[in-house]
């Protein structure tokens, strides 16, 4: 933490002592793992081909240190491909709906846009199971005949699945879990995941614009299988002459990588893997537990997710007493011109809220930290 001397601000709020270390509260990118710095990260394979052996090494690295820190089965399939969270699960919607019938749940706005892909792109009529921001949809009455596409962990809600109970071993249809920022910070029954989506630069606190893929073997099932009636982009192709692009899953990349994000990505899986088993899981359950503290101790802050039992431990939505808008982007704008907390407003088409980013790459005494500032931030608005 960054000591500054106490000062009363003009409108009489007064200012903390202490600020935190390091002011990275934003839900994505996230905050770089501690201790991280550029001079750290190898470098042999910049400047190289991506398919020249040290290239092809590296992305075998990475694949190899995701499996091990997610302990992944080797049933499931590890592949890196473009456009983030959100191309890996329009990859996986686009190669594998329209087989049987789709429900999709949707309680926040990247639920909502996977319904908007299904319906107006894909033209596929959808059964959608819908819950407002803070609330998660009824899990009981999902039809597992279908395809059901969900959110493990809703960014922009705070809302998660409790965990993967609510999938029956039996399913007929295919799970795929929009798991950008689940992974890495839950235990993950990866049984009942078939396809899995994230990226890095969430719990990982890597650098954007790469997306995982995780396939289980019944979605390779599906692949090799089944040919959608749409057309496909080059890069969504994950089959050919009717079998698996194997090497994709081998760090054969479709498009070319940065391997520049590729080495930021190891980084932060090394120093995932040196907390040992669980530890990235036990960090963000402590940043969570010294957030619900604050959040607990302060009559004019909330969580929008009301229920502790479905509430994230990553990207936590508070709300904040007679806030609107323009308010929460004043007590944000407060806070980022002090240092003491960057793009904590929460998401834009979400209740006036604020968020703050609990994952592993936080550290906990930042949160605690924080606590001060928001009332400062929140006294001098309220003064404005």
């Amino acid at each position: 933490m960054t000591d500054t001397a106490t000062a009363p601000d003009v409108r009489g709020a007064q200012k903390p002592a202490t600020k935190p270390a390091r002011p990275f509260f934003s839900s994505g990118p996230c905050a770089k793992p501690p201790g991280w710095d550029a001079a750290k990260l190898a470098t042999a394979s910049l400047g190289r081909s991506h398919r020249s052996k040290i290239g092809k090494q590296r992305l075998q690295h990475c694949i190899d240190l995701m499996r091990e820190v997610l302990k992944l089965p080797d049933t499931h399939r590890i592949g890196i491909v473009p456009g983030s969270d959100t191309g890996a699960f329009e990859m996986a919607m686009w190669t594998m709906l329209g087989a049987r019938p789709v429900t999709a749940l949707a309680w926040e706005s990247f639920g909502e846009g996977w319904v908007t892909d299904a319906v107006k792109q894909l033209k596929i009529d959808p059964t959608v199971i819908r819950a407002d921001y803070g609330q998660l949809p009824d899990l009981g009455a999902i039809d597992w005949s279908n395809d059901v596409l969900f959110t493990w962990n809703g960014t922009t809600s705070g809302v998660r699945v409790p965990n993967a109970g609510f999938i029956p071993e039996t399913r007929e249809g295919l799970s795929f879990a929009d798991a950008t920022s689940g992974v890495f910070a839950y235990d993950i029954d990866w049984a009942k995941i078939d396809v899995a989506t994230f990226s890095w630069q969430k719990v990982l606190g890597g650098e954007g614009a790469h997306g995982v893929l995780i396939l289980g073997p019944r979605a390779v099932e599906r692949l090799e299988s089944y040919t959608p009636a749409w057309p496909l982009p080059k890069v969504f192709r994950l089959v050919s002459k009717g079998k698996l692009a194997e090497g994709v899953f081998k760090g054969e990349t479709i498009n070319t990588p940065s391997m520049l994000a590729v080495e930021d990505a190891i980084f932060a899986l090394e120093w995932g893997k040196s907390l040992g088993e669980g530890g990235l899981i036990a960090r963000s359950d402590a940043n969570a537990a010294a957030l619900d503290a604050i959040v607990e101790s302060r009559d004019w802050l909330g969580h929008l997710a009301a229920d502790p039992a479905t509430r994230s431990k990553t990207s936590v939505c508070l709300t904040v007493e007679g806030a609107d808008e323009a308010f929460i982007k004043t007590m944000a704008g407060l806070l980022e011109k002090e240092g003491a907390a960057y793009d904590v407003a929460g998401y834009r088409d979400a209740p006036a809220g604020l968020r703050i980013w609990c994952g592993a790459t936080v550290d906990t005494a930042d949160i605690e930290a924080l606590g001060p500032w928001l009332d400062w931030a929140y006294a001098t608005a309220k003064a404005a």
